[in-house]
């Protein structure tokens, strides 16, 4: 990845949370910030506890969520020395926004200064403000903070979000001259001067620092890089806050190829015939509905019959998420004016979506959250949605945001497994989406991928694993040619990863949430050991395995070396093998080989499977009854034990379930304790 890629990927606070107030609710002018106004009105407010508290208000009604403590108070901290540099340098009429989020998608500005520009159009300053006084500078456009969280080199980071507006500024919208820079308020000249010789590709975006802030008016505004620009009058200000912003056709070009072209994307056997039939449908259905979707909730969805749904169903391996993926990336070069869009309730997916294409400034909002279904839906006429088992019901019914998105966007491609649901919460069937497409008028088409491309394409690992878990377990023989085993205890299964990793495989252990999980902070250099497993073995005393799950954050080592991936990346980032993961961070992912931890929430007894809530570490699943544990518990281990691509090597905690899966698996076949490679 180049260092320019690693601004997209950036893990801080500029990321959008999960929306918590609808789109609807949005300030008016559709504009989601904390604050907007002329630098010379909120100057006058900045420091009064009431525009703060205003902020605050208006934050969450942006669909940003509740800001924390330390939030509020960098904004104290932060915005007074601004303002007071803004009306030194006689920027008083110029526009600003305070923690302006790009429409649709995961960013957060500190500020953004518009302007008029001196040809005509606007001028915009995106301005990123640190309270750092000092820092460490990494390699990679990576900085280490004094307190030794590790992040983006701040430069990077706003380069990143000035390439939003040069990537999806419209045809037709007004001309902008697009600017950025940092402003560390409280550090050296020095510390400034090391920070921007360490980002030479962006030697356009200056540093300023304490000592740049009581620079003469002229020169302030020079550095603040908004001498040339004038007032906005209210025409300007309507003008740009009515920019419905969309991917330029070079953008969506370029990342459709970017996808198209991964290997981990490309379509074999049943999975290339139901994409030339949904290519097919997914055409038709565009041509009839040619007019976007209405631009507020309320005001009418699409009329009847002018629009299509699809489902795509398969299980573990059958090709999904590889589908999905390629159809995003045809809508994108062959249907750009349908402003196609990939949602998924799966954290985790869309992580690994981001940094296949992190490349590519700009690509980021062509992933939104899936909490901004809503706001997706009034821009949209194509989405392709993954992982829709997934999504939350509401009162018993489809996830309101699934409802809205059939309710508005002519095209809809849904991808499910009714057996990946894993919260008791969660689900949507294909009969559920057949029921409200017909009652909306919408045309339904359901396909079913019933291929296996995982497991060596072994069709019986995979049946065999269904026998196992909803059927009657039978006898593992080998089929195929797939490399399945039992290991005595977890140090054959991480002997057999680390082998693995070494020979250059993708080798991971994961295992049932039944065991505490400790998130880590940015600056922690190591991680809790704290999954605990004794064994003895048949000569010698008890052996204790200990291990740690993924890590919350990306960790790095007091030198800055990689400790640990972020979970959402666990899978397939460098290190990631040498933690345990868990469902939410394995499925829709997969890699060579799988070592699978089935812990003591699960055991065989009586010649069937129990499920023991009161084992599981999910605060979500604990307090279930038996009963109701069971299904979920067994969708689980379907989603571990349906990860591995080349083997899969298990090991049971419960002595009996252990004992049970020996039996099932041919002790002649590819089986040896203790080997996983």
């Amino acid at each position: 990845m180049s260092d320019r890629a690693r601004t997209e990927m950036a893990n801080d606070r500029h990321t959008i949370p999960a929306q918590t107030t609808p789109p609807e609710q949005a300030p008016a002018g559709g504009v989601a910030c904390a604050a907007a106004g002329s630098v010379g009105e909120i100057a006058a407010l900045v420091g009064s506890p009431a525009f703060i508290a205003r902020c605050v208000e208006r934050y969450r009604a942006s669909g940003f969520g509740n800001p924390d403590e330390g939030e509020v108070r960098s904004w104290r901290a932060s915005w007074p020395p601004l303002f007071e540099a803004l009306m030194r340098a006689g920027l008083s009429d110029l526009r600003v926004y305070l923690e302006y989020g790009t429409p649709g998608g995961g960013r957060r500005l500190d500020a953004l200064l518009v302007g008029s520009a001196p040809g005509g159009g606007l001028t915009l300053v995106v301005v990123e403000l640190k309270q750092w006084q000092t820092c460490r500078i990494l390699d990679g456009g990576r900085v280490m903070r004094s307190d030794g969280v590790v992040t983006t080199h701040p430069v990077y980071q706003v380069a990143a979000y000035r390439s939003f507006f040069r990537y999806w500024r419209p045809e037709g919208a007004p001309r902008l001259e697009l600017r950025a820079v940092v402003v560390l308020h409280d550090a050296s000249a020095e510390q400034g001067a090391a920070l921007g010789s360490a980002a030479p590709a962006f030697d356009d975006i200056p540093v300023l620092t304490a000592g740049d802030l009581t620079a003469p008016p002229a020169a302030l505004a020079r550095l603040l890089r908004c001498d040339d620009a004038g007032a906005v009058g209210r025409d300007q200000v309507a003008a740009f806050e009515g920019i419905r912003w969309a991917p330029s056709a070079g953008l969506l070009d370029h990342v459709g190829a970017v996808l198209a072209g991964k290997p981990a994307f490309a379509l074999v056997g049943d999975q290339q015939d139901a994409f030339n039939r949904i290519r097919d449908k997914a055409a038709q259905s565009l041509r009839h509905a040619a007019a976007p979707p209405a631009a507020e909730p309320g005001s009418g969805g699409i009329p009847p019959g002018r629009g299509a749904v699809i489902t795509v169903q398969g299980g573990p391996g059958s090709g999904k998420s590889a589908l999905a993926v390629r159809l995003l990336s045809h809508f994108m070069r062959e249907h750009p004016d349908a402003s196609p869009r990939f949602i998924t309730p799966s954290g985790t997916l869309r992580s690994h979506l981001l940094d296949a294409t992190a490349d590519h400034p700009g690509a980021r909002e062509l992933f939104p959250s899936a909490s901004s279904l809503r706001s997706t839906a009034s821009r949209a006429r194509a989405i392709v949605i993954d992982e829709a088992q997934r999504m939350a019901r509401s009162g018993g019914r489809m996830a309101p945001e699934l409802a809205a998105v059939l309710d508005r966007v002519p095209l809809v491609v849904v991808f499910l497994d009714e057996r990946q649901v894993i919260r008791p919460n969660e689900g949507v069937s294909v009969a559920e989406i057949d029921a409200y497409a017909r009652a909306t008028g919408r045309r339904h088409h359901s396909l079913a991928l019933t291929g296996s491309f995982r497991c060596r394409g072994s069709k019986a690992y995979t049946d065999w694993v269904e026998d196992l878990l909803y059927g009657r377990p039978v006898p593992w023989t080998g089929q195929a040619g797939y490399d399945l085993g039992v290991c005595t205890d977890p140090f054959g299964l991480q002997e057999g990863v680390e082998r693995a990793t070494a020979a250059g495989d993708t080798a991971r252990i994961t295992a049932g949430f039944c065991w505490k999980w400790t998130p880590t902070r940015q600056s922690a250099r190591t991680l809790p050991l704290d999954i605990r497993i004794t064994s003895t073995p048949l000569a010698g005393g008890p052996r204790v395995w200990q291990a740690a799950w993924n890590a919350s954050t990306a960790l790095t080592t007091a030198d800055g070396e990689p400790l640990a991936p972020a979970s959402q990346l666990w899978a397939s980032h460098s290190g990631g093998h040498q933690q345990v993961g868990c469902v939410y961070t394995a499925q829709g992912l997969e890699y060579h080989h799988s070592a699978v931890i089935i812990g003591p929430d699960l055991a065989w007894r009586d010649n069937r499977w129990t499920a023991h809530p009161a084992e599981s570490h999910d605060a979500r699943l604990r307090d279930l009854a038996p009963d109701e544990y069971l299904p979920l518990a067994l969708n689980i281990y379907r989603v571990l034990l349906t990860r591995g691509t080349h083997t899969t090597r298990i090991h049971a905690t419960d002595p009996e379930t252990h004992h049970h899966l020996t039996t099932l698996i041919n002790p002649n076949s590819l089986h040896t304790d203790h080997q996983a490679g």
